[in-house]
């Protein structure tokens, strides 16, 4: 019966996963080469013993295909963060420069990355009002029924998609034909560096927040440096042949009996399926669209609510609120490295003249 319930909480996550692997075909990234990324999870969580599983993520994968300007920059962006982001976790910095950023500007990045979320999926509708809307209006619902994202991404996706099929519309998602494990190059401009800084703000901050709750969930603790070398090498590993980023995430594998194994048989399965080309033939009869509910309801009503809350709260720091709003303000505007560099300044300033 445990054995069931560990195959069952990987299956929900591998639901989960499958749209946010779409929305990555959708900015361009290939789907066969993003296994790897999955094989290194799944062995390195089988290493380590960590319940913190890995898979893809929204909102990295949002702000790689918004800020890079072409596949070759989301490519770059993604191999470049990992590159960082592996030395920060090898090192045992990513919890030091948490407590060196502080909560207010931590919570005032991810509430910007949920507006970005929000308004990405907006600009998702506004392209096909019928199947957008319909997936935002579903998606909405659904989550203020069940407070359960499983169940919000699955049920707008199905429903918009069904929509589009009885409408005849066809995807608009990007499959790259004769993909395969072909070395990609790289290049780096202003661009890809700031792109790769802001991935690498964006995953401190998701490593120690999903990471932290799927550990309370598996009522054990996360070792986030270990979290953040196996998810950048895997970003590492996957972008050379131009696959999409994966990263860490609040799981459903951290209730089952065995969370560390059926983490690794979610990570496993995903690898499978991936391998054998499924996703771009899912992502024929799925429009890109069908997605927007998910993302309005991740980025506005789950990321957005708490974290502004936070950040605005200000704790103990001199013109908190102030750092905390700049933080989320230029975040959602431009991207998390420049918020969390505004919210340092600011910081710095309140402390040395008070604001």
């Amino acid at each position: 019966m445990e054995i069931l319930q560990d195959i069952l909480a990987a299956l929900s996550v591998i639901l989960n996963g499958l749209p946010q692997g779409l929305l990555a075909l959708s900015y361009g990234f290939a789907s066969i080469p993003t296994a790897l990324a999955f094989i290194v999870g799944a062995v390195g969580n089988a290493l380590v013993g960590s319940v913190a599983p890995i898979s893809f993520q929204a909102e990295t994968i949002t702000v790689a295909g918004t800020m890079g300007q072409d596949r070759c920059e989301r490519l770059s962006m993604t191999f470049l963060g990992g590159c960082i982001m592996t030395l920060i976790g090898l090192f045992g910095l990513l919890e030091r420069i948490v407590d060196f950023v502080g909560p207010v500007i931590t919570s005032g990045m991810m509430a910007g990355v949920g507006i970005m979320l929000a308004k990405v999926s907006i600009d998702m509708a506004r392209k096909n009002h019928i199947v957008g809307f319909s997936s935002m209006i579903v998606g909405f619902i659904t989550y203020i029924f069940t407070k359960n994202l499983v169940y919000t991404i699955t049920v707008s996706v199905v429903v918009s998609s069904a929509i589009s099929l009885m409408l005849k519309k066809k995807s608009d998602i990007q499959v790259i034909e004769k993909e395969g494990f072909v070395l990609q190059k790289f290049k780096i401009n202003p661009t890809v560096v700031r792109g790769a800084m802001a991935m690498v703000c964006l995953n401190i901050g998701a490593n120690i927040a999903f990471g932290k709750i799927t550990g309370q969930i598996a009522k054990t603790d996360v070792n986030v440096d270990h979290l953040s070398v196996i998810s950048s090498l895997a970003d590492m590993v996957s972008s050379i042949f131009g696959g999409g980023p994966v990263e860490s995430i609040i799981s459903a594998t951290g209730s089952a009996p065995h969370p560390v194994w059926s983490g690794v048989l979610m990570m496993a399965l995903m690898a499978v399926i991936l391998l054998a080309g499924l996703l771009p033939k899912i992502g024929r009869f799925i429009p890109s669209e069908s997605i927007a509910g998910f993302l309005f309801v991740l980025g506005a009503i789950v990321t957005v609510p708490t974290n502004a809350a936070n950040a605005l709260a200000g704790g103990e720091i001199p013109g908190g609120p102030i750092v905390g709003g700049v933080t989320m303000t230029v975040t959602a505007i431009t991207d998390p490295f420049l918020g969390m560099l505004a919210g340092l300044v600011l910081k710095l300033l309140g402390s040395i003249i008070g604001l």
